[in-house]
């Protein structure tokens, strides 16, 4: 059977930010590198999919990345009011053919290893500038990225000034509780660790 003949299955997953679920698929909905974040409907225009969930008033934000869309709700509803709602929606919509993202936004993208292969999916990376930074993103992809990603959420490297780090973090990772104990003790401590001459601080900068 080819891969496009088979149906859409989509589960819901908790994520570490108590306001996000991430809601998996079976198949990709986007080519590998290649993400998606979305604010406000207004941004939404070349998304067909992103501009539909909006139309749920108590959707906030949406991040679409690899088999994923991560939501983000408004703090008037709990999940298990419109978990259901938006996994049956998501289904229906993707096993109905329509359109996901016809052309990705561009945003203000940090610069990570990636950076060849997403380049052509209309970014604005720029490549790394020396070793220190090399090995800052090289830690980020290997170690951090994963868990990152597993959490429905998305961290690239931008820059390194003074010896203070400078990431980006979407999706889940966006305005989750939690984030700056992860930027801290996890991100922070690691590069501490592996870089001490080069890197003192780590922040997170707003998307």
């Amino acid at each position: 059977m080819n891969i496009q003949d088979i149906p859409y299955i989509i589960y819901a997953e908790e994520t570490p930010n108590p306001s996000s679920v991430k809601f998996v698929a079976n198949k990709l909905l986007l080519v590998s590198g290649a993400s998606a974040e979305y604010l406000s409907p207004s941004e939404t225009i070349d998304a067909p999919i992103a501009q539909k969930l909006f139309q749920f008033p108590f959707v906030k934000r949406v991040f679409i990345q690899s088999n994923y869309i991560t939501i983000t709700k408004q703090d008037a509803l709990e999940w298990e009011e419109i978990r259901d709602e938006l996994r049956v929606f998501i289904t229906e919509y993707l096993n109905k053919g329509n359109s996901i993202i016809n052309k990705l936004p561009e945003q203000k993208v940090a610069k990570d290893s990636s950076f060849k292969e997403t380049v052509s999916i209309n970014t604005q990376h720029t490549a790394p500038g020396n070793d220190v930074e090399n090995k800052i993103i090289e830690v980020l992809e290997q170690y951090i990225r994963p868990a990152v990603e597993q959490d429905g959420g998305l961290i690239t490297f931008k820059e390194l000034k003074d010896g203070v780090v400078t990431v980006q973090m979407r999706g889940s990772c966006s305005g989750c509780p939690s984030s700056t104990m992860t930027l801290k003790a996890g991100i922070e401590a690691l590069l501490k660790r592996l870089l001490p001459d080069d890197v003192k601080e780590v922040v997170s900068e707003a998307v």
